[in-house]
């Protein structure tokens, strides 16, 4: 103990090294008898996270509770004596680090979902909870090679979906970079190897060519007088690894990889050096980012140009105040005040993101939901826009004037008709970009979001205010509507309901086509139009999906039983009539089946055996005497290249190149039409029937879906019987 208390002290003399001794003591005592799994006392892991705590220059409650952090969850001390010996400050931060450990869960994405929120909550009270969290994640990547190979790749997949951006969020870039190396090491060990190597073949030259260009700078820097710290820094392997992936780039191609860092006295200084940098060497268009005048959502400062030197070859050079680097490397730790707590303004400004996601996560009950929205808004790239008076908004990459309406006020963006964007009117789905004064057009005459809106908006809070708004408008009722008229129509179309619209297809379906839940798909199909038939088409084909999978599933085990029993087939036009030979095989009319329709065989008197599907009227609703002559036949996928006749109902609005463009989708799919029936109503609405050969119903339902997207057409499905 007495080490870890000089360490601190050495970080700040003012620390209350008598309550720190305390907790070290408690900590210490708790722990007696645990180990980690590297055979070392538990109390190294603690002590480990309250000095890492130490080196931001948190303060004495923090430290506290990162020496307690485990104390609660992995011992017998409960939260309220820890409460009545440290304080309400310390058993808020050790409740809101400690795991939902007493809890059980369905799956380990549900007990991760329910962790993840409750640390949120806790967050949105003291964003103290975060950082001791990440300070305790980075401690045990550091310790990682101790953990199975299970768990080293559970934990690592986790800190680059969540603690790593988290991370990233708080401005904390020190985690930032330290985690996602660790964690990229781990999970691609190949690729980092032959990273490290590729970039340490090139240091040696990279180094000397930076000297000389930080000599050139200093000479700069010393005619103008202005008083400097100049250093060259590498890219983090991870960042460069990324680069690489994502823009499909080769080591060499990496502008940055290498970059020179100015840290000067003031902002003013900044803009100085960047002048003479500029003046010295040719600035590459696009590649200069002033995060000065509009800093990052984290808080980030800094000058970022990359220039092309005299050899040929380009450098990154960073321009920033020692106040802005300190921001750059610990984030919201760089504001702490001793004893005072954070800056009211930081604070706002980072529980402000922290509150608006629990806003919108109170609406979200699927855990895997939950967690995708959220990597997907941590992951999120930021755009900045102005509003008319000047005042600089950042919105995520791709977000809509909807987004920048709702974030104005509920009330603009309920009454939102449209934007003008530097002057000019643009839809409310227009993709907003970098720089541009955004203006937002409402109307008192306005129906209000509709549920469209959902698809259109690309914020959770925007969203959420949306939903909200539906709800108060008694709109989102439609969802019992929209459920209603789709059985109805799957039921007209002869669909298994139990099968063919269950949740999970139901789900799959509302994200393809970008619904946030399976109740706002349901609303929209309340509108009618023909996203009722789309979402049966996408049902109807994850059902045969999983039925063709099941399907081969079923033939591997029949294969096995046959190896072992061979019996006696006769094989015709691709159908098994077990156990019966030399018999005559045709295809019902009625119900016309094709592989992956469940069958079954009816012998008829003189003409073999008529193959029916199961679900056809006439096997349904045949006498019970009759059905002696039903015999077990099942699909021979042995035989090849047979084709068989399906028939397709189409009905579309009457206009002039329907059949024309039916045809073409035909020909595009190399599907052969043996015949054609169509036929005009008195409300311009053609019912057309086609006979197709086609191998199977998978092969039905590409069709079904390459039909419906003919224009004009209102609904397209395969006839029953």
């Amino acid at each position: 103990m007495t080490d870890f208390i000089s360490n601190l002290l050495a970080l700040n003399p003012n620390y209350d090294t008598a309550f720190l001794e305390r907790a070290y003591q408690k900590a210490e005592q708790l722990h007696r008898q645990q180990f980690r799994r590297s055979g070392e006392p538990y109390i190294t892991h603690p002590e480990a996270v309250a000095n890492i705590l130490g080196e931001l220059g948190m303060d004495d409650h923090t430290l506290a509770a990162g020496l307690l952090h485990d104390a609660v969850e992995d011992t017998d001390y409960k939260l309220a004596d820890l409460e009545k010996e440290f304080g309400s400050q310390v058993a808020l931060l050790v409740d809101g680090v400690t795991k939902l450990g007493s809890l059980v869960y369905e799956s380990r994405e549900d007990r991760q979902a329910e962790n993840i929120r409750k640390m949120f909550l806790a967050m949105s009270k003291d964003i103290r909870v975060l950082i001791i969290k990440l300070a305790d994640r980075l401690h045990n990547l550091r310790t990682i090679n101790y953990m199975n190979e299970e768990q080293i790749r559970e934990k690592c997949i986790e800190t680059l979906e969540i603690y790593a951006p988290l991370a990233s969020r708080l401005g904390i870039y020190a985690f930032k970079f330290e985690m996602e190396d660790i964690a990229f090491k781990n999970l691609e060990p190949e690729a980092y190897e032959k990273l490290e190597t590729a970039v340490s073949l090139r240091q040696e030259e990279r180094g000397k060519a930076i000297n000389r260009v930080i000599g050139e700078i200093k000479e700069m820097l010393d005619e103008l007088q202005i008083r400097y710290e100049i250093t060259g820094r590498s890219k983090h392997y991870y960042s460069i690894y990324k680069k690489m992936q994502f823009q499909q780039k080769q080591l060499d191609e990496i502008f940055d990889l290498t970059a020179i860092r100015i840290i000067v006295e003031s902002i003013k200084d900044c803009y100085g050096v960047l002048g003479a940098v500029h003046t010295k060497w040719k600035p590459i268009p696009g590649r200069f980012k002033d995060y000065v005048a509009m800093p990052k959502p984290n808080r980030y400062q800094s000058l970022h140009t990359t220039v092309i030197g005299e050899t040929g070859n380009p450098f990154e050079i960073q321009i920033r105040t020692a106040e802005m680097h300190r921001i750059a490397e610990y984030g919201i730790a760089a504001h702490w005040k001793y004893k005072e707590g954070i800056q009211s303004e930081d604070e706002e400004v980072k529980l402000a993101w922290i509150r608006q996601t629990l806003e919108w996560q109170q609406d979200v009950n699927d855990p895997k939901e939950f967690m995708e929205t959220l990597k997907l808004d941590l992951f999120s790239n930021q755009v900045f826009v102005f509003t008319p008076k000047g005042d600089v908004m950042e919105l995520p990459a791709g977000s809509t004037p909807l987004d920048f309406a709702f974030k104005i006020h509920t009330a603009v963006g309920a009454k939102c008709v449209g934007a003008k964007v530097n002057g000019k009117m643009v839809p409310i789905d227009y993709v907003l970009q970098n720089g541009e004064i955004i203006d937002i057009v409402t109307s008192s005459n306005s129906r209000g979001p509709s549920i469209d809106w959902l698809k259109i908006a690309k914020t959770n809070s925007a969203r959420n205010k949306i939903r909200q708004w539906l709800k108060k408008e008694n709109k989102s009722a439609n969802s019992d509507k929209g459920k209603e008229m789709l059985e109805k129509a799957a039921k007209r179309k002869g669909y298994d309901l139990q099968l063919v619209l269950k949740n999970q297809y139901m789900g799959r379906a509302a994200k393809a086509m970008n619904y946030s839940s399976v109740d706002d798909l349901y609303t929209a199909i309340s509108y009618g139009g023909p996203l009722m038939n789309r979402t049966l088409l996408m049902c109807a084909g994850y059902y045969h999906e999983e039925k063709q999978a099941d399907l081969k599933r079923k033939e591997k085990q029949e294969e096995k039983i046959k190896a072992a029993e061979p019996k006696k087939r006769e094989h015709t036009k691709g159908i098994t009539v077990k156990g019966v030979g030399n018999l005559l095989i045709r295809f019902a009319k009625c119900c016309s089946p094709v592989p992956g329709d469940d069958i079954i065989g009816y012998t008829t008197k003189g003409r073999g055996v008529s193959i029916h599907r199961k679900d056809c009227i006439n096997i349904l609703s045949m006498p019970e005497h009759e059905q002696a002559r039903l015999i077990e036949v099942e699909w021979d996928t042995s035989e090849e290249n047979i084709s068989y006749d399906a028939e397709i109902s189409l009905l579309a609005e009457d206009r002039k190149g329907l059949f024309a463009d039916v045809s073409k989708a035909c020909e595009e799919m190399d599907i052969n039409i043996t015949s054609v029936n169509a036929k005009t109503d008195k409300d311009g609405i053609t019912n057309m029937t086609l006979t197709l050969s086609i191998s199977n119903t998978a092969h039905i339902i590409k069709i079904l879906n390459r039909f419906s997207q003919i224009r004009s057409v209102v609904d397209v499905y395969r006839t029953n019987s």
